[in-house]
């Protein structure tokens, strides 16, 4: 790869974008992942395991889809599932993960039989537009609502927004982020003190922890078949109408059914369920993320990140992509056979030497 393109096709918002989606996405709902891990009796190696399996799940999934079709794909755990998982009751870590087995099995069919791409084209645009609006609701009416106890931390985040989106909307939301960090500490809210006893934690690698499945009729009725729905329904189907809305036609039935193979392999570590983003997808397809929108006539998309085992990245632009088409790794036919090539976007100019001229 050539630095010149590397350099060309990164900004500093891309980076941004990819920090604030992780941020959020780890943030928003870390804690019901846990509270799911201890619902089937899980250890802290075993939790530990779980975070681990996730991160690696979406990490991989995010690089390798927006690197393969060029395009913005996002990818998350499922926030409801962990929800529903976490409401679950009789059933230990093997049944558990024999209904996360199965999740994954439905969820790989959906995407073999192209069901879920057929359900998403009969969708109507402002219906899917309607549908990520409702997601996105309740995060604007808890930051309303969260005016009765904080009203000036949360009025001078508006103001912020606000001034950044007159001013520089490419870099709104880190200055609301850096805003509310500087009010809070002015505030006293950031407890600094709590700081010198992350010096006594164990820090380290995290070891994955294998739990073999147990495939029971109870946990594919009462967890697998629920989780497999609510997935679809409140993860995928958003995650899609977020695609849509920013304007990139991506591949729905290879994203879906590569979704749900990685979540397979990795359910025996702990992966309950990977998808497609919503939310988080929002900040990395919004116009902030990039000055070049699909049609721009530019083939650079927005950023992507991605959540590995150590913590955060951002998913290669197709500039480097180009370039990587070239190394010997592309030239294997297993990697291109997998799923049909994307068409390019903008179309190709016609050669002006051998065109046909017009009658």
């Amino acid at each position: 790869m050539k630095a010149r393109s590397l350099r060309a096709d990164f900004s500093l918002s891309a980076l941004v974008a990819g920090f604030v989606a992780v941020l959020v996405g780890y943030t928003s709902s870390v804690a019901i992942v846990f509270q799911a891990a201890q619902a089937l009796g899980a250890s802290a190696a075993q939790t530990a395991s779980w975070m681990w399996a996730l991160g690696l799940g979406m990490g991989l999934t995010c690089i390798a889809l927006s690197w393969r079709w060029r395009l913005p794909v996002l990818t998350a755990w499922s926030t409801p599932g962990a929800a529903l998982i976490a409401a679950s009751q009789g059933l230990d870590m093997a049944e558990g993960v024999g209904a996360f087995m199965v999740c994954a099995a439905l969820t790989s069919l959906a995407g073999l039989s192209r069901l879920f791409e057929r359900l998403m084209d009969r969708l109507p645009l402002a219906l899917a537009g309607a549908l990520l609006a409702g997601v996105l609701a309740r995060f604007c009416l808890d930051a309303v609502l969260a005016l009765r106890s904080a009203p000036l931390l949360v009025l001078a985040m508006a103001a912020a927004y606000l001034l950044g989106r007159r001013c520089w909307p490419r870099y709104a939301v880190p200055g609301v982020l850096l805003v509310g960090m500087a009010l809070a500490g002015w505030q006293g809210q950031l407890h600094w003190q709590a700081l010198p006893g992350l010096q006594q934690l164990p820090f380290g690698l995290t070891l994955p922890v294998w739990t073999s499945p147990r495939f029971t009729l109870a946990a594919t009725i009462g967890l697998a078949l629920p989780l497999f729905i609510v997935t679809m329904a409140s993860q995928n189907l958003p995650g899609v109408a977020a695609q849509r809305a920013a304007g990139f036609a991506v591949p729905i039935s290879p994203v879906v059914t590569a979704t749900g193979l990685t979540t397979l392999l990795l359910a025996p570590f702990g992966a309950f369920a990977v998808n497609l983003a919503a939310i988080t997808a929002a900040i990395c397809m919004g116009p902030e993320a990039t000055p070049t929108r699909p049609g721009a006539g530019s083939r650079r998309s927005p950023p992507v990140c991605s959540t590995p085992c150590s913590g955060w990245s951002v998913a290669p632009s197709p500039g480097c992509w180009r370039h990587c088409r070239a190394s010997w790794w592309w030239r294997w036919p297993g990697w291109r056979c997998w799923a049909p090539s994307p068409p390019r976007w903008p179309p190709p100019l016609p050669n002006r030497a051998t065109a046909t001229p017009p009658p």
